[in-house]
This record gives structure tokens, sequence and C-alpha cells, in this order.
């Protein structure tokens, strides 16, 4: 059987942890450990995972963001495939099961991904292609990668994390696979950062230079994206 590592990063998600671990848990193929490292939390997260110490590792550290968490996870992680889930994550029950599946049916492939919701909104995963993929952002985090090609974390990178991991990924000739379908749900919670800050791709794409102003949402996208187009020489 596959040894998957799940790495949960946590602040401020006291809320959905729980509903988070008890879908990992409920999973048809069981990870061969959960690591869920705790950013600093001061929301009473650490007293929720308190409640699930038998089952998962918990490793508890002062404040320092996302992908350093993320990176703490998988040095102390010791699976042949590693898939970090949000702390707002709901897994569907097999999703362990469909992506190790799909891997398996394709050695060529580094990762494996699909779609999920997002509260109300359906985010359909596309197909791998590896120039629409230096073009826009279409694959989610929580995918199941093959340990040995996973580059780690940029810790500089503040927004944009999944997005700059498949690019160093790709550089490196590792490439993903498809699986069709929606293989989680992201619990929408009011002011969370991350997805919780999705800007619809019509706003993205109107031409707010002829207006004469920009909405700040829009101006953290853009200059998001320069640091990655910068950083991997994108178009």
């Amino acid at each position: 059987m596959p040894r998957i590592s799940v790495i949960i990063p946590t602040y401020q998600h006291a809320s959905t942890i729980g509903p988070c671990l008890d879908s990992v848990l409920a999973q048809t193929l069981k990870p061969f450990e959960i690591i869920v490292v705790n950013d600093g939390s001061t929301d009473g997260t650490e007293k929720v995972l308190e409640t699930y110490r038998d089952h998962v590792t918990v490793i508890s550290q002062v404040n320092c963001g996302s992908n350093p968490s993320r990176n703490t996870g998988w040095k102390a992680s010791t699976g042949d495939f590693l898939i970090f889930c949000d702390a707002d994550v709901i897994m569907q029950p097999n999703m362990l099961e469909r992506l190790a599946g799909v891997l398996e049916e394709h050695p060529e492939a580094s990762y494996a991904y699909g779609g999920f919701r997002f509260g109300w909104k359906a985010m359909p995963a596309a197909y791998f292609d590896s120039e629409r993929l230096r073009k826009t952002n279409y694959i989610h985090t929580t995918a199941l990668i093959r340990r040995e090609h996973f580059p780690g974390f940029d810790e500089a990178i503040k927004r944009f994390q999944d997005w700059d991991v498949w690019l160093t990924m790709l550089e490196a000739g590792h490439v993903g696979v498809q699986l069709p379908g929606e293989l989680f749900q992201i619990i929408d919670v009011a002011g969370r950062a991350g997805i919780s800050q999705w800007v619809p791709s019509i706003v993205l794409k109107f031409p707010w230079k002829y207006v004469g102003w920009m909405p700040a949402s829009v101006k953290k996208y853009q200059q998001a994206r320069e640091v990655i187009a910068k950083k991997h020489h994108l178009a």
C-alpha cells in the first residue's frame, strides 16, 4: 500500500480543523501518517487538536507563515507520497484512494490533482498542459505528490505558493495528471486568507487602467503574479 503523509498547516482554524481531520481519518485508503503543524494559533486550535492526539502528530511552533509550516511538516514526514491539505479542506471519503490510483496508472506523472468546491463555487480541474500552466494557476495545493520529486516550498513566496511549486517541478521535468471530478470542499470562512480571497476572472480581466482606479484585491493579485512571473521567466 502507498505510504501517504498528510501534512496540514493550521493558523487560527479552530472552527475547521476538526471536520478536516475527521475527513482525513475517514479515508478509504488510510494515510500512513497525519502531521498537523500548528503555526502559533491563539484561537483554541490547540485545544481541538488535543482530542486527536492518538491519531495525529502535532508540531507546534511560533507563527512564521504557511510555506514555512508546510516545509516543517514535510521535513518531519516519512511517507513516499505527500499531500498538503489546508485546514479548511473536507476530503471526499475516497479522495486519497483515487489520487493514489491515478498515480499508479501514470508512472510518468509526479503528482495527481482534481477539482474541488469552494463554498458554493465549483472549481473544476483542467487537463494537465505545461503551456497552460505557464500562463495561469489552475492546480490547487492539495494534490498527491511523489516525495522524490517534491522541491519544497519557497518560503519567500507569500501568494501563489502552489503555482510556484508546480512551475518549479515543471522546470525539473516533472508533470502532473488530472483526476476528473471534485475531490474535496473548502469551507468558506469569511475573512480567511488564501483562496477565500478568490476574485472572479471577469474582475481580473476588466481593463481597470482605462478607469483610472483598481480594486485592492486586483492590485494585490497582479503584484503577486509579477513575483511568480519574474522568478519563472513567464511572459
